[in-house]
């Protein structure tokens, strides 16, 4: 990518369930793509003695966007205007925050972990980023 590319924010602290064991996951969002970045998984029967993603996750903080992109096979870059929407149901008192994440016939479901932050106010300004006009993005209250 460019030498132009500059970091519009980060979505920190998120995993994915899969049959067998948890993926955890940072995404970093620039003003040309989507670079989910894995990092980490555990396996349910060691979860225990889990990482969470943790020490990879603290490598990559300073990382540069082609540097992050690089970081593990399994990474999956998306372009901008592959991006269909970014849909964010932030925790309450039953449940912890989701976010869905679609591009072209893909899509990322994922939780976030205990030490994520919230990322509401990050989600509710990409809808006013012009780079994004094509993107739904939606951010599901829910009042429990």
């Amino acid at each position: 990518m460019a030498a132009t590319e500059s970091v519009v924010g980060r979505f920190s602290g998120w995993y994915r369930r899969t049959p067998v064991s948890l993926e955890f996951w940072e995404g970093v969002l620039t003003d040309e793509r989507l670079i989910w970045c894995f990092v980490g998984e555990s396996f349910r029967s060691l979860l225990l003695r889990a990482d969470m993603g943790t020490t990879a996750r603290e490598e990559i903080a300073s990382l540069a966007p082609d540097a992050v992109a690089a970081f593990d096979d399994r990474n999956r870059v998306v372009a901008l205007d592959d991006l269909d929407s970014i849909r964010l149901s932030p925790s309450s008192r039953l449940r912890r925050s989701s976010l869905v994440v679609a591009w072209n016939d893909e899509q990322f479901d994922l939780e976030a972990t205990s030490a994520s932050d919230s990322h509401e106010t990050f989600v509710e300004s990409l809808a006013d980023d012009e780079r994004f006009a094509h993107v739904e993005i939606a951010v599901e209250r829910t009042f429990l």
